[in-house]
């Protein structure tokens, strides 16, 4: 390649009619161009790091990303190979996208890939890093994992709140049993079920609309923004000297409107607890946040757990556990209406379980049901909520599949790309729940071809609070009711756009028409 400087010359000489700015930003660009050439050329040479696609300066291949990043990622690693690292400015990223390369981070290296990279969205939104979900691994981490796992999801604690989740999705069967025939919007019943489940186990009464009054729908839109948040890119952390930017495109006033209004909904939910605390001994009636004032006034946690921290795990517990929770179940039933014949054969067998039964199923009538839990499993393997988890970061150099990865590299797994991998799962773009009626995979982390939640030390604790939500809701809509799009519209007519953001929504409302079966 002409070196830079050789080009300019001969420009110049040749053409009188350059003026000085124009020659300027042909410098400039050359100058960049020769650099990118130089980098890729190096980059290609280093044979002990992974494939990589060529990139830009200062930039690197952050142009490369999409609105649907897992999509684009797809595209790229399909080129690149299971195991492709990126360059996100100054900032080495390692995309994961085989269900082997996976295992190789999550188990065999779990411990090297346990923290998670910085960013200023993730520091502003949730509390500095006091959440379990962004903090980074160390003792603190353990702590308040470990406080959340013992009093609100374990098992033990997940099976106490079987009449919560009971009586929800009564109230839930009640509402459409009242709007039959006409058309419903699934995805704000289904918003509402799951945040009114999570609000009564972890603060003690539903805030959704309609219940919360004014504080409850204000609630609901605040949510809605601090998921589109979470899953923006702000440049300034792959490029810090253009931060400013956060300025000019409005991100940080965002960011810091968002931060402010979670914050004083939250500080008012915990100053009621504390009021409420300090004029009443009932403790027949604590929720997690009770539990979680308690541990912080006998500082019994083994680390400091202050006013902060109390509220970024409360952050996690309930925007985590509605957002991740509904989408699932949107995508369950929009692949139903999509599916008639799965829809079919799932009704056949919850009523030929529970009969004629009017009543609302409880959690003792699922264990048999195992065509509802193949299709659970299906429509996590097409629609993972998270699709890239999220972000993890090396700790240390560590090589991986003969590779060589620094510390300091951020990491990808991308669990929708690896349920849809045709070297795992036959035809995996269709909708066949069948596929997992005659094998034990299983979403819980054990087997990293289905690994929505994640796996390893930072698996989400939340699986089974969030299923034990979701099958008791699918088992009630089918049972109970037959169901249409409407104006006689086909499953081939849905849209199935998803939303841009961290958690991967359907774009549109899912809209129906239901028709009791009873």
């Amino acid at each position: 390649m002409l070196n830079p400087l050789q080009l300019l010359q001969e420009l110049n000489e040749s053409s009188s009619f350059l003026q000085p700015l124009a020659f300027t930003l042909l410098a400039i660009f050359l100058v960049l161009l020769y650099t990118w050439y130089s980098s890729t050329k190096t980059t290609t040479q280093k044979s002990t790091q992974p494939p990589s696609p060529p990139k830009l300066p200062i930039i690197g291949n952050l142009h490369q990303i999409g609105s649907y990043p897992h999509r684009t990622l797809q595209a790229l690693s399909q080129r690149h190979g299971p195991l492709m690292l990126l360059h996100f400015g100054s900032v080495p990223v390692l995309v994961v996208s085989s269900a082997e390369a996976a295992r190789e981070i999550l188990k065999t290296h779990d411990l090297a890939f346990s923290d998670r990279p910085k960013s200023t969205i993730f520091e502003k939104l949730l509390y500095n890093y006091k959440d379990v979900a962004s903090a980074p691994y160390g003792e603190y981490w353990r702590q308040v994992r470990s406080i959340c796992v013992l009093n609100l999801l374990s098992n033990r604690r997940v099976r106490s709140f079987r009449s919560v989740r009971e009586e929800e999705t009564k109230s839930m069967i009640r509402n459409i049993k009242g709007s039959s025939s006409s058309v419903l919007n699934l995805s704000e019943m289904f918003v509402r079920l799951t945040n009114d489940v999570v609000c009564r186990v972890a603060l003690g009464r539903k805030y959704s609309e309609g219940e919360g009054g004014e504080s409850g729908r204000m609630f609901k839109e605040i949510l809605g923004e601090f998921g589109d948040l979470l899953g923006t890119v702000n440049i300034g952390d792959y490029v810090p000297w253009l931060s400013w930017l956060s300025h000019v495109n409005g991100l940080g006033a965002k960011l810091d409107k968002v931060a402010k209004q979670l914050d004083d909904f939250i500080d008012t939910v915990v100053q009621e607890h504390m009021n409420h605390s300090s004029r009443s001994g009932d403790d027949n009636q604590e929720d997690f946040l009770d539990i979680l004032l308690a541990i912080q006034k006998e500082n019994s946690a083994g680390i400091p757990i202050d006013r902060v921290s109390v509220k970024g795990i409360i952050l996690d517990m309930f925007a985590a556990g509605t957002d991740t929770t509904y989408s699932a179940l949107e995508w369950a039933m929009t692949e139903l209406l999509r599916h008639p014949r799965v829809m079919n054969k799932l009704q056949n067998e919850v009523r030929g379980i529970v009969g004629n039964r009017t009543d609302v199923i409880t959690e003792d009538d699922l264990v048999e049901m195992h065509y509802l839990k193949a299709v659970t499993k299906e429509t996590l393997r097409l629609h993972p909520p998270i699709p890239l988890l999220v972000p993890r970061m090396s700790t240390r150099d560590v090589e991986v599949n003969g590779y060589n990865i620094k510390a300091n590299t951020q990491v990808f797994i991308s669990a929708w790309q690896i349920g849809r991998d045709p070297k795992l799962y036959d035809k995996p773009e269709e909708f066949e729940p069948e596929r997992f009626l005659n094998n034990g995979i299983d979403y819980k982390g054990n087997d990293f071809e289905l690994i929505p939640f994640g796996a390893g030390r930072r698996v989400c604790p939340g699986i089974q609070f969030a299923m034990a939500v979701n099958e008791i809701a699918l088992a009630n809509i089918v049972h109970k009711f037959d169901w249409a799009l409407p104006d006689e519209a086909s499953g081939e007519d849905l849209d199935m756009t998803e939303t841009t953001g961290l958690t991967a929504h359907k774009k549109y409302p899912l809209k129906a028409v239901a028709f009791p079966h009873f």
